[in-house]
């Protein structure tokens, strides 16, 4: 990656789109995960590859591009969302949320919901991109231990959402077999 990164530097257009290639899913997950909505994660990503291209000159280190490229993504995200937020209604937001995307990742989604937007970013970076409390620290200029309460925060949060379903399903099963014990004893009655 260094290696297409230096290429680009010498704005090189098939090493920069190689590169915008490869971190493509890593951006793509973190932009969902803030924006949930398909349109406006890519406009994020376009807008990021272009802030990119134009401003690669001032990255600093070579091997710091994927970091340096993800908080420019957050920062594009953001943006949207507050635009967003100013124009569009609670209620068009929570619509958009829901999409068919499969089972296991409406759940997940569901659980993204439940957290603040500072605490999604945070989980998003550690859990689905692999980022270290360290870089993610960086991406999101602030400090390191601040990163690492947020995890914490975000696990108890996600830990009380969890146990909200688990315990609801659990009801939900045990009165569906009370029911269907009353059903065929009213049947042999």
């Amino acid at each position: 990656m260094n290696l297409l990164v230096k290429r680009a530097r010498k704005h090189d257009k098939a090493a920069f789109q190689k590169l915008m290639e490869e971190e493509g899913t890593s951006m793509y997950k973190v932009a969902r995960a803030i924006l949930k909505n398909d349109e406006d994660v890519a406009d994020a990503m376009q807008q990021t590859a272009l802030i990119c291209w134009e401003k690669l000159d001032t990255l600093k280190k070579d091997k710091y591009f994927k970091t340096w490229l993800i908080r420019i993504l957050i920062n594009n995200c953001n943006e949207i969302y507050r635009q967003r937020a100013r124009t569009v209604s609670q209620e068009c937001v929570s619509e958009t949320c829901v999409q068919e995307h499969g089972y296991a990742n409406a759940e997940w989604q569901e659980f993204l919901n439940c957290l603040d937007e500072k605490y999604r970013t945070v989980v998003v970076l550690y859990y689905v991109q692999g980022f270290k409390t360290r870089e993610i620290a960086e991406i999101l200029q602030t400090n390191e231990n601040t990163i690492r309460g947020r995890l914490a925060a975000a696990r108890k949060k996600l830990e009380v959402q969890y146990m909200d379903i688990s315990i609801g399903k659990t009801l939900q099963m045990a009165e569906a077999k009370e029911q269907k014990t009353f059903f065929i004893a009213e049947r042999r009655v």
